[in-house]
């Protein structure tokens, strides 16, 4: 309108002077970036950082019941007797006879051929099998805690009835000992004496393919464990101490830790971490990569041990079957790769617990996850430097060696770059993820068998397949009771528990 007031031109709207949508987000200011006018020229804005204005989504947990678990010395004695089962089961899978044939048969008077069984064989097996059972009632009690005790105490306090229960532990432990190192011995040497160099190798091929792995395991455990790492010591390792964590920064030779990991795998380590909901980022992943270390060594044990088993079970029988004595190879073999995988599914189930899962879980959701994306993807949208001090809300982009990544979980401190922390919060950001394929795993293990049952012509593959259902079925009901007690768990809204936000 002539003589009215004219507004400002569009020239005079420069883009400068509108803020724009990175300063709104206070995004590449607060990492040490500006922006540009259109001469090229930098412009310094004063802009808060990008957790001042975007709050991260609170991480809140789920409160899970106390799922009753196995004891160690219950848990190696079934597994014990499983792995008895198996053994008898080759046996019979080998020397089968045709025992329904009428009287006037030779091979129908037994229904096994027990003059072709190695006696000796079968006792170094049971021997090599009850190792883990061994150490479990040697150290079920804690010879060297019961040590101290009686050294603390007073001689006035402690009554005969006292030192009379130390000294027949004691007495125990040394006789089972013994009785085992005598049959150990007795075996070898009677296996030395009727059979060839070539088939006594068999006997130790674990032990030969254990020290490569324990040479691996050497760099993982000379590396000093993190400062901050310390709420990760449970409460029956408080009493060690600093001497603990000062042996293993020390570096050791090779026999020192030799005898550690050997000692390991005869001991079901029964320790779980504790979670404590870290604020600082350092803090988080140095978590993690504490419990990486934890559940990596946890996964080598169940790997070794399962081998192990189905090694000496299923495999070094048909070592020293004889030339002579026919057998179903295929038969033999399935029986090897069942008894590896529920040996494989019931180790598993015992040293990853649901608690220890859900530690897992829990780490893995204040850890975030990174998405690579492709260059020239989401060029107008805010971009930002990563800073490993801040934790970053979902959604948000940022450059990390020239690549772009943009953050999937709510709480993001991972390093993008980084492999394992993608790995680890892929297989831990869902807490039924490992429950769930250890269903999938003995549920398929149980309808093969079932249907394998149905169709059996001869009576060792009945007998057989009856004998493992009925100790697949004790596991897979385990495993589905913890499925559905934590599918519930985990459903439940996390309003109703009352929790605080960490």
């Amino acid at each position: 309108m002539p003589g009215g007031r004219r507004g400002p031109s569009r020239q005079q709207l420069s883009r400068s002077a509108l803020p724009s949508l990175q300063t709104l987000v206070g995004g590449s200011c607060g990492n040490g970036t500006g922006l540009r006018n259109r001469n090229g020229s930098a412009i310094s804005l004063s802009a808060p950082p990008i957790t001042a204005l975007i709050t991260p989504e609170p991480v809140r947990h789920c409160r899970i019941p106390e799922l009753p678990l196995d004891s160690s010395l219950l848990f190696e004695f079934l597994f014990f007797i499983y792995l008895l089962v198996a053994l008898f089961i080759q046996y019979i899978n080998i020397y089968k006879t045709v025992w329904w044939y009428p009287y006037s048969h030779p091979a129908s008077c037994t229904s096994l051929n027990f003059h072709l069984i190695d006696y000796h064989l079968a006792a170094f097996i049971t021997v090599m099998l009850a190792r883990r059972l061994v150490w479990a009632l040697i150290s079920e009690a804690g010879a060297d805690k019961s040590f101290s005790w009686v050294l603390n105490s007073q001689a006035s306090q402690m009554g005969a009835t006292s030192v009379i229960h130390y000294m027949v532990l004691i007495m125990a432990r040394l006789v089972l000992l013994t009785l085992c190192g005598w049959v150990l011995c007795w075996t070898l040497v009677n296996l030395f004496r009727s059979h060839s160099v070539l088939n006594l190798l068999f006997l130790g091929y674990p032990f030969g393919v254990y020290v490569p792995l324990c040479c691996f395991h050497q760099d993982s455990r000379a590396q000093p464990l993190p400062t901050d790492c310390g709420y990760l010591v449970q409460d029956q390792m408080v009493d060690d101490g600093a001497a603990g964590v000062g042996s293993l920064v020390k570096s050791k030779d090779f026999f020192s830790l030799l005898r550690e990991s050997l000692k390991e795998q005869f001991n079901n380590p029964t320790s779980i971490p504790t979670h404590s909901c870290p604020l600082s980022p350092d803090l988080i992943r140095n978590e993690v990569e504490c419990l990486k270390a934890d559940f990596n060594r946890r996964i080598k044990e169940v790997l070794f041990n399962s081998l192990f088993s189905a090694y000496y079970v299923a495999f070094l029988p048909l070592c020293f079957v004889k030339s002579t004595q026919y057998y179903d190879m295929r038969w033999s073999c399935e029986h090897l790769i069942m008894v590896w995988i529920n040996a494989f599914v019931m180790l598993t189930t015992q040293l990853l617990p649901p608690k220890y899962c859900d530690l897992l879980h829990r780490s893995a959701a204040h850890l975030g996850k990174w998405q690579k994306l492709e260059h020239g993807s989401y060029s107008n949208a805010p971009q930002h430097i990563w800073s490993e001090s801040t934790i970053w809300p979902q959604g948000v982009l940022v450059r990390h060696s020239r690549c772009l990544y943009k953050a999937v979980g709510p709480y993001n401190v991972a390093v993008p770059s980084d492999v394992s922390h993608a790995r680890f919060y892929f297989l831990f950001h869902r807490p039924l993820r490992l429950l769930n394929l250890l269903i999938l795993i003995e549920g398929s293990v149980v309808c093969y068998q079932l249907y394998s049952l149905l169709r059996s012509e001869k009576w060792n593959h009945t007998l057989s397949m009856a004998l493992i259902l009925f100790c697949n079925y004790y596991v897979l009901f385990k495993l589905l009771r913890d499925r559905i007690v934590l599918g519930r768990a985990y459903s439940y809204p996390l309003n109703s528990y009352g929790l605080k936000a960490h």
